[in-house]
């Protein structure tokens, strides 16, 4: 069955320009506002309107997205219910490209740079947490990142859940975790209501993706990667690729980040950014058979 496409519409007084994206409950277009100017409209999926908890997700995405004000976070307008039955949410539209297919395009970043994007990242995560809200979705894919200004957004609420929230009033069932395997935090795995520290892991994860274009763990199936999460420690960051190699310091600081106890990686994502920038600054600290390989990582790609 083909998706519905509404390009051409006004939802709410969006003109809807162009379909930019769809993902498993939402499709996402480019918009124009009279006022606002270029947005992006997530209108809920036709086949998701009769679902209740689908709709409550999808406007609770919407008010937490609303509750984070930061300039990394990518600020959302309004939300709500359109004439026929359109469940829509209005973001600002930011300039750029998602950070997973600017990594997979242009290859593993310069450490220097990974840890400003990092940082920019936990900064938006940080004004998250000060808000109540754990994000639990952290992934490349809802990084939006601009190589131009070297700027990053943080976006997509849609899993995130409210710290404070009565076990009652929440949408998860207990016992399911949520999230993404390759990002998600060990601890999640179990279903249990996971902290800050679990969003911590995850941007450990981005940072060791953004200085290695691969992943801690190397799984040919789901399952797989369920049961490596649970029971092995991921690969070193200098085991990740043969052509680079990195300073103590910042293999020290990504894998303390992907700790497998919650308690052992650094007390918020403001700490691991720190780390990670700190790390970056040190003198070269590697085997002089490994010096090409951390030259190529200190200044290669930059996009």
């Amino acid at each position: 069955m083909q998706s519905e496409d509404l390009t051409g519409t006004v939802v709410a007084g969006y003109q809807l320009l162009e379909r930019v994206g769809e993902g498993g409950t939402a499709t996402v277009y480019r918009a124009q506002h009279p006022a606002r100017g270029l947005c992006a409209v997530k209108i809920l999926r036709a086949k998701l309107r009769g679902d209740r908890t689908a709709v409550q997700r999808f406007l609770r995405e919407a008010e937490y997205g609303a509750r984070v004000r930061h300039a990394v976070v990518v600020q959302t307008f309004d939300f709500g219910e359109a004439p026929g039955g359109l469940h829509y949410l209005a973001l600002e539209w930011a300039e750029g490209e998602i950070l997973a297919k600017f990594v997979r395009r242009s290859g593993p970043v310069a450490p220097a740079l990974a840890a400003a994007i990092v940082h920019q990242i936990a900064d938006g995560l940080a004004a998250a947490h000060a808000a109540g809200i754990i994000h639990r979705d952290l992934k490349p894919e809802n990084v939006i990142y601009d190589p131009r200004t070297q700027r990053a957004r943080l976006l997509d609420f849609g899993i995130a859940r409210d710290a404070d929230l009565a076990p009652a009033e929440r949408l998860t069932r207990t016992g399911f975790f949520v999230g993404t395997l390759q990002y998600v935090a060990p601890e999640a795995l179990s279903g249990e209501l996971v902290g800050e520290a679990a969003d911590t892991y995850s941007l450990a994860t981005i940072a060791y993706f953004l200085l290695t274009a691969q992943l801690p763990y190397v799984a040919k199936s789901p399952r797989e990667l369920f049961h490596q999460l649970l029971t092995q420690p991921p690969v070193p960051l200098g085991q990740a690729r043969r052509d680079l190699a990195f300073p103590r310091p910042v293999e020290d600081a990504v894998m303390r980040g992907l700790a497998r106890e919650p308690r052992q990686r650094p007390a918020s994502v403001g700490a691991f950014a720190d780390g990670l920038s700190l790390a970056v600054t040190q003198p070269l600290d590697v085997p002089r058979a490994g010096l090409l390989g951390s030259l190529r990582g200190l200044f290669g790609s930059r996009g």
